[in-house]
């Protein structure tokens, strides 16, 4: 388990504002914000109850990654919706990789590992995974390609 996902630990590791400004674009909607303010740059926030709750426009979502397949429920909402960008750990061998791999328009795996930010601000350390970020659409198809342009990582689409 990465640093980030370290069972018992919180699930609140929040995106580096670097990640945002190499995808040069702008969310309508974080769909798993924390409770305090982030480097998201969207119009609108969810806190809680993400899953039960409608998801509208252009996405962004950093999942709480939870257990061994937290995650699951969080890529299939992603899917359904079809419309942004998804982060989340670089599990190639997992079946929920392979799946959503499978599914999405576009794949970033990010050069060198994110080092996430803590809820006090600080920089964490190195997780022992790296990050892949997965688009749904033509604006996260083209949010990765910006990327992909200012260095972040590498697009497979």
């Amino acid at each position: 388990m990465g640093v980030h996902e370290t069972k018992g630990k919180s699930d609140e590791w929040y995106t580096p504002k670097y990640v945002f400004d190499a995808l040069g674009c702008k969310f309508d909607l974080d769909v798993a914000s924390p409770t305090q303010e982030t480097f998201v740059p969207a119009s609108n926030f969810i806190f809680d109850s993400s899953l039960d709750r409608a998801w509208n426009g252009f996405v962004w979502m950093n999942p709480p990654f939870g257990g061994r397949n937290g995650i699951i429920p969080w890529l299939d909402k992603f899917v359904e919706h079809s419309n942004g960008i998804a982060l989340t750990p670089d599990r190639t061998s997992a079946p929920w990789w392979q799946d959503i791999a499978r599914k999405v328009d576009a794949v970033l795996f990010v050069a060198g590992k994110i080092k996430f930010i803590k809820p006090d601000g600080t920089t964490g350390d190195s997780p022992s995974t790296g990050t892949t970020l997965f688009a749904l659409g033509d604006k996260g198809v083209q949010a990765l390609k910006n990327a992909e342009k200012n260095k972040l990582g590498k697009l497979y689409i």
